[in-house]
Order: structure tokens, then C-alpha cells, then sequence
């Protein structure tokens, strides 16, 4: 049996599928195709690849600290018992990730396989998908560094490219890497589809724990000796392990690609690529998601409640109320409770400039959604005003937020469903439906659900300041520091 460990990356922003993907909540956690978000189908795509000689372990997420609930609650939903999450502090790219999972799986001597994927795309063929990755986990058993190349079908400019030694055949199943190559532009990339011989890099892995350590060593050993570093300085939580964050900070911030796979072609490092041919797209763009998605005798591709007359090949997504088009042709309309993009599809690539925008003028809406989630579930802010702000709260069962004060606000709390156990400084109510309670400025207090329905509560804030940072956290059972 060969021994796999599957690493999934989840960080990255989409800045480009805003306003539905957020700093807070990103594109690998949203149900873009589907059923289940990006993160949840690619965890299920690598635990399929058990079996057929393949003993597959529960996978490494590498993700960060504000992330982590959501990724571990995703896989519960999912039916999927999690491996290992290793935090970062802070982003450092693809390589110091990659190289926090290798450490981890070689901590008790073992040297499994590692297949790794990020958490962002999506894969139409599954079982296509299967056949390609089990093949490039035997090739890199016996050492090789195996990169998955997807068969282009158009002259992208988006993606960097694999040129192999080989010929252009799709079925061939194992071909030497040649060198890899920058994103062309149009008429390059034309060329490298007409001669043949040219794979999209989709950013997927193969290759033995120890395989990567001792090539990250080789081309880049100021990354390995780094993470080493900070990978002794680690903390364990239950399954959350943190490496030293001073440590971290240290280390260069570089991807796979530029740190090992393009030195690989010429070197002692055998670096081969399987095809892949299974309907792969990475959602970078609004525009991908509507290549994706199935679409009217017009062209449209609609999501949530929306009515148009006269409109072709148009993207329209309504996640909280009525949206209607008229005459109108190639746009992308995406609605959300706080914040309405409207784009020309051909220029989807740009919304990162309003992202951007957002940034620089200091707006939360490209970082927070009007309903955050939280480890113990989730708020909506539902209206404010100068010295107020209204939100519904929902805990799940047996969840608890934090014993927490505010130095700038009182709040007043109304069940509408569920029962609430309320501590207000040395008092301990129990609230059921249509009951209330006020917690001064300044009171410590907690809000925990101690039955097995979700509890909902309407919570009105009043006072000088209303914003989040305005909480002191005394005790918390989520490891959240103040």
C-alpha cells in the first residue's frame, strides 16, 4: 500500500468573485457549483482516491487563524474527519505552506506521498480526475516530483503553461517537464496550442514528503531552514498546530513554482506531468464561474430570484432579494445584502480593482459580509444608525461566545427562538422565546445556547462607538485572544 496524505491549501482572498467572495469568507467556502462549496468538493475528491493500492489519510489543511472554524465545520457538514490544521500566522505563499505539511507528516519518521491542491477550484470528470491523480501518486512512490497539466482547449493568457518533451497527446499518462512557462500573451499562447506539447499549471502536486524538503533545500534552503525554525516553535491545540509566529514572519513568501518546480527540468530531480483532462476551472473570474454553470436557451446562467426579458449570455447571482434585467446583454450582476457588483463578463478579471479600492479607503464590504460566521455560528447586522445597531444573532447547540465586556456600548437581548443561558456579571438567567434582558456598558456577560435547537436573538446596541473591536474577551473556548 502506498501511503498518501492529502494537503489542501486554503488561503487566498478571490478578490476577483467579490462581493460574494470576502476576506472574512473566501471564494474555496462558497457554493459556486453545486451543493457544497469549493473546499468541501475538493476534500472529497482527495478521499476518493482510497483504494487501488492507495491508503489515503485524513488531510493536512493549511489555512489561518480566522479561517480555521469555518474550514473544520465545512469537513464536519461534509462527512470528511479532518487531519491536521497548520495556522499561519501570517501568508508566506504556497512554498513555506507546502513545506509546514511536509514537516508535519515526517514528524514520526513516516514519508508519505503528499497530493496537493488548492482549495479554489472545481473539477466537472471526478472519476477522470481519480484515474489522472492515482497515476501521478505511483510515479511519485518511486521519487519523482509530479505536476498535474491540464489540456487547454483555448489560448488562455490567464494561466502559466507546462511545455513537456513529449508530444501533445492528452492520454499520455506520465511525460517529462521540459521547463515551465510565464502566462503568454494572446498570439504566444495561440502558438503553444497549435504546436501541441503545452499544459495549463493548475497548481496541483505530487511528490514524497522527503522529495520536497530535499529540493526545497537544494534551490531554496533559506525557506526550509526558516520554517524548521518556526516549525519548532510550534504550538498544538487538539488538531490546530501553530508554528513560532516572530519565526514565521521571517520566512520568504514565495509559491512552489518558483521556489522548486521551475529549477526541477535539467536538475537531478526527475519532474514528470500527468494529464489531466476532466473539466478543471480554477473560478478566477466571474466570467469562468458562468463558463461553468448551466444556462437558458439565451445564454443566461441565473442564481436566486431573477426575472429578465430581452438579455443574453448574462451572469446574474440574487442571494436576498428580487433582481430584474432588461435588454440587456454580457453582464455579470451579483447581489448581496450590502454590497451590488455590476460588470461587463469580458472584463470580470477588473473587479479586483474595486476590491482594491474598498481597501484603500478603508471599507469593510471587501472584507466582512452584512452575516459573518463565527466558531459558535453567526451574526446579521440588520440596520444601524448614528448611536445604534441591530443584529440577529444565532448560536448553534451547546455553543458558547465569549465572557466578554465593551468599554462603549449596551446592549439588549431578545429570544425569538430557543433558550438562552445568560451570565450578566454574577447573575445567571435562563430566557426562553419572547423573553429579554439589558446588559449595561461596561457588565461583563455571556451568551450560551444550552439547548439542541439553534438559539436566536435580536440584539440592539446603543452608545458612542459600535464597532467589533470594541470587546474585551476575559474567557473564550475557541482560543480567540483578546
Amino acid at each position: 500500500m502506498i501511503a498518501v496524505s492529502p494537503v489542501i491549501l486554503c488561503g487566498g482572498s478571490g478578490t476577483r468573485l467579490w462581493p460574494l467572495s470576502r476576506a472574512g469568507f473566501p471564494k474555496q467556502f462558497l457554493c459556486l457549483t453545486g451543493n457544497e462549496s469549493l473546499f468541501q468538493q475538493a476534500a472529497h475528491r482527495l478521499a476518493g482516491l482510497a483504494g487501488d493500492g492507495l491508503a489515503v489519510a485524513a488531510p493536512f489543511i493549511v489555512s489561518n487563524e480566522e479561517h480555521r472554524f469555518l474550514a473544520m465545520e465545512q469537513l464536519r457538514e461534509a462527512g470528511i474527519e479532518p487531519g491536521t490544521a497548520l495556522l499561519e500566522p501570517i501568508g508566506r505563499n504556497t512554498a513555506p505552506a507546502l513545506t509546514l505539511a511536509a514537516l508535519a507528516a515526517r514528524e514520526n519518521g513516516d514519508d508519505p506521498v503528499l497530493v496537493v491542491t488548492p482549495a479554489d477550484q472545481t473539477v466537472a470528470d471526478t472519476a477522470a480526475f481519480t484515474t489522472a491523480m492515482r497515476q501521478a501518486v505511483r510515479i511519485a512512490a518511486e521519487g519523482a516530483i509530479v505536476i498535474l497539466g491540464i489540456t487547454p482547449d483555448r489560448p488562455e493568457t490567464g494561466y502559466g503553461y507546462i511545455k513537456t518533451q513529449a508530444s501533445g497527446d492528452a492520454t499520455k499518462a506520465d511525460m517529462p517537464v521540459e521547463r515551465f512557462v510565464e502566462k503568454p500573451d494572446a498570439p504566444t499562447a495561440q502558438a503553444y496550442l497549435a504546436e501541441g506539447g503545452y499544459y495549463w499549471n493548475a497548481g496541483m502536486f505530487v511528490l514524497k514528503a522527503s522529495v520536497w524538503l530535499a529540493a526545497l533545500e537544494r534551490f531554496r534552503p533559506d525557506i526550509v531552514q526558516a520554517t524548521r525554525i518556526a516549525w519548532q516553535q510550534r504550538s498544538t491545540d487538539q488538531k490546530f498546530v501553530r508554528p513560532g509566529r516572530a519565526q514565521f514572519e521571517a520566512i520568504p513568501s514565495e509559491s512552489i513554482d518558483y521556489a522548486v518546480m521551475e529549477h526541477c527540468p535539467g536538475s537531478d530531480f526527475s519532474i514528470r506531468m500527468v494529464a489531466l483532462d476532466a473539466g478543471w476551472n480554477d473560478l478566477g473570474a466571474w466570467e469562468a464561474v458562468w463558463n461553468t454553470l448551466p444556462k437558458d436557451e439565451a445564454g443566461n446562467a441565473h442564481l436566486g430570484d431573477v426575472i429578465t426579458t430581452g438579455s443574453r449570455n448574462t451572469l446574474v447571482q440574487a442571494t436576498s432579494r428580487l433582481v430584474a434585467l432588461v435588454g440587456v446583454n454580457d453582464l455579470v450582476v451579483i447581489e448581496t445584502p450590502d454590497a451590488v457588483l455590476v460588470a461587463d463578463r469580458a472584463r470580470s478579471q477588473d473587479v479586483k480593482a474595486i476590491v482594491n479600492a474598498l481597501g484603500s479607503n478603508d471599507r469593510e464590504e471587501h472584507v466582512l459580509h452584512r452575516k459573518v460566521h463565527r466558531p459558535w455560528g453567526w451574526y446579521d447586522s440588520i440596520d444601524e444608525g448614528g448611536r445604534f445597531k441591530v443584529k440577529r444573532i444565532q448560536v448553534k447547540p451547546k455553543a458558547s461566545l465569549s465572557l466578554q465586556k465593551h468599554h462603549h456600548r449596551a446592549e439588549h437581548w431578545i429570544v425569538v427562538k430557543g433558550t438562552a443561558e445568560i451570565t450578566r456579571g454574577k447573575e445567571v438567567l435562563l430566557l426562553t422565546e419572547n423573553q429579554s434582558t439589558y446588559i449595561p456598558l461596561g457588565e461583563v456577560h455571556r451568551l450560551t445556547n444550552p439547548g439542541e435547537i439553534p438559539l436566536e436573538i435580536i440584539e440592539v446596541q446603543s452608545g458612542g462607538y459600535l464597532g467589533e473591536d470594541d470587546i474585551v474577551r476575559l474567557e473564550d473556548n475557541y482560543g480567540r485572544s483578546q
